[in-house]
């Protein structure tokens, strides 16, 4: 289940059966068996009703496998969603064509900004595409399944070279993408920065993959 109509506490959270529990400002995510996971939503909607909130079902998702028989009748008011097209907080979280278009709708956002930016000023400019529209719109996709990054990488060369006015051989790309610190223009290249994104994922990850883990941790 995600997008709860209120902001829950961390006892709340504490308080769920469900084996997995996540909730970040107003998203809420339960995971298990069916029969806990609707005890849980029934205290969620019985706790935001005495706080005078409830609960938008319209906006929340229902995940299970294909197949799969729900018999709660609450969890039966919720919208399906198939696995494959599967997102938490704005990333997909399975190879597919989610994903795919994902990776798309970046791409085609950094060529629209290359344009745009090339109208301004080059130090506005490569601060704007340092910022904001270069790994930074990517971050979220790259802790998932990384398939676009040449052609993002490409997109971003294309955009400092055209905001430097110049044409950049792969030693000067290379030299550019660095950190500001390292003599870089700090514009990072996706494809280098995947890998530490993956392992920060699995690092971040690990006391859910660990029940044993996680109720040392509590």
């Amino acid at each position: 289940m995600s997008a709860v109509v209120l902001q829950f506490g961390k006892p709340l959270l504490n308080s769920m059966d469900s084996v997995l529990t996540l909730g970040f400002l107003d998203d809420f995510t339960l995971g298990g068996p069916a029969e806990v996971v609707a005890r849980d939503v029934s205290k969620v909607m019985e706790i935001g009703g005495e706080l005078g909130l409830s609960l938008n079902v319209s906006t929340c998702e229902l995940v299970s496998h294909d197949g799969f028989t729900v018999t709660d009748s609450l969890l039966q008011s919720f919208p399906r969603t198939c696995i494959g097209d599967v997102t938490l907080l704005g990333t997909p979280l399975f190879r597919g064509p989610l994903l795919d278009r994902a990776w798309s709708d970046r791409c085609a956002e950094l060529s629209r900004a290359s344009c745009r930016l090339s109208q301004i000023g080059a130090q506005e400019a490569l601060i704007l595409l340092q910022s904001s529209f270069s790994t930074p719109k990517v971050l979220h996709l790259l802790r998932c399944l990384p398939l676009a990054l040449p052609e993002f990488d490409k997109l971003l060369r294309l955009a400092v070279e055209r905001i430097t006015n110049s044409s950049l051989t792969d030693t000067q790309w290379l030299q550019a993408s660095l950190p500001i610190k390292d003599g870089g223009l700090g514009v990072r290249r996706v494809s280098s920065l995947a890998l530490p994104a993956f392992l920060a994922l699995v690092a971040g990850t690990t006391f859910l993959r660990d029940p044993g883990r996680l109720q040392c941790s509590t």
